[in-house]
């Protein structure tokens, strides 16, 4: 065991490390490896353009080979505005930092937008994999609808030389539906172009929040992984679970008692898996997401957070905030140590 880890984890470290997991038996998962493409992707529909790409990703970085991946994504730009994002450090505004900062963390792929990855294309993407998110929820109209619009084409992105697209879908929101259909379009567009496709399965709706906030409830994520899963999403995106009990607080949708029972318990790593479980067992990788950056605690946090995800059967992390809004090498730091707990074998399934 690393010992950074173990210190990282502090008092969660037995809690977290020592987990059995009763629920979902791993026996039952495709887990991450290094044959992770050719025991699961190679019996897919997918052409082998997309595998090729998928290669590339999975064999870019300080992961690679593993069978996990470490993302960074910077769309926070449009998503919360230039200035929230970038205020912290400057630096940041220009493109070339982000792609940087990526490359020097070890990462194995850089999920930017149009603008930022085709500002510096011709000099980068051939050296790392290029995640472009083609849709976002941009902040300055008003009153905002919290809604999910296209910023370019797929062929865009092909064209930059991108080896995936990146969407997110409001699962939940008036929108969805649309989001859906463009969404699925978009990502059939992809793969036939041989690209990779990466979904954001986010939940959006006010009456998700009742007693609580349900927003990132199990019950409700893995419902939100499984629509994104149906759509051919090679890599799903979500928040690491909090709390379960979702369908029943907001008392609409159907679910099973079995869910509760005997699919998931109060441990963070269960409810983890479920989320594995909603991708088809592993088959399509889960990555989850670092979260806003809260200042000291960042590195416990993403640690804490890469420990949860790895042992639940999960794919790797994607972490933004906690990486760019510090100096470069505090942030080249922190995804090392992210990296590090993918990279430690002690470290193993539930």
């Amino acid at each position: 065991m690393n010992e950074t880890i173990s210190e990282l984890l502090g008092t969660a470290a037995a809690e977290l490390l020592q987990h059995e997991c009763k629920t979902i038996d791993r026996k039952r998962l495709h887990v991450p490896g290094p044959d992770y493409l050719e025991r699961v992707v190679c019996g897919s529909d997918r052409n082998q353009r997309v595998i090729n790409n998928l290669a590339r990703l999975f064999g870019h970085g300080r992961l690679a080979g593993t069978g996990y991946v470490s993302i960074l994504p910077v769309d926070q730009g449009i998503e919360h505005s230039a200035g929230a994002s970038f205020a912290p450090n400057p630096d940041y505004f220009d493109p070339e930092n982000i792609v940087r900062l990526a490359m020097e963390g070890g990462c194995n792929a850089v999920a930017s937008t149009f603008g930022v990855l085709g500002a510096v294309s011709r000099k980068y993407a051939h050296r790392i994999p290029f995640l472009v998110k083609i849709n976002h929820n941009e902040l300055l109209s008003y009153p905002n609808s919290y809604d999910q619009i296209l910023f370019g084409s797929v062929q865009r992105a092909f064209d930059m030389g991108a080896a995936a697209v990146g969407a997110t879908i409001y699962f939940g929101s008036e929108q969805s539906r649309r989001q859906i259909v463009e969404v699925a379009a978009a990502f059939e567009r992809a793969h036939e172009l041989g690209m990779a496709t990466v979904l954001w399965c986010y939940l959006r709706n006010s009456a998700f929040k009742k007693d609580k906030d349900y927003h990132a409830s199990a019950d409700l994520t893995g419902q939100a992984n499984h629509l994104g899963v149906t759509i051919q999403a090679d890599i799903i995106k979500q928040k690491l679970p909090v709390g379960n009990g979702g369908f029943n607080a907001i008392e609409f949708g159907k679910t099973s008692p079995l869910v509760y029972e005997k699919l998931t318990s109060d441990h963070p790593i269960d409810l983890c898996r479920y989320q594995v479980a909603n991708c088809y067992m592993g088959r399509v990788g889960l990555i989850n997401s670092g979260g806003a950056s809260s200042g000291a605690s960042d590195l416990a946090e993403a640690v804490k957070t890469a420990v949860i995800n790895k042992r639940a059967g999960g794919t790797g992390l994607i972490s933004g905030r906690k990486a760019f809004q510090r100096p470069m090498a505090e942030g080249v730091e922190l995804l090392h140590r992210i990296q590090d707990v993918y990279l430690d074998p002690s470290i193993t399934l539930a």
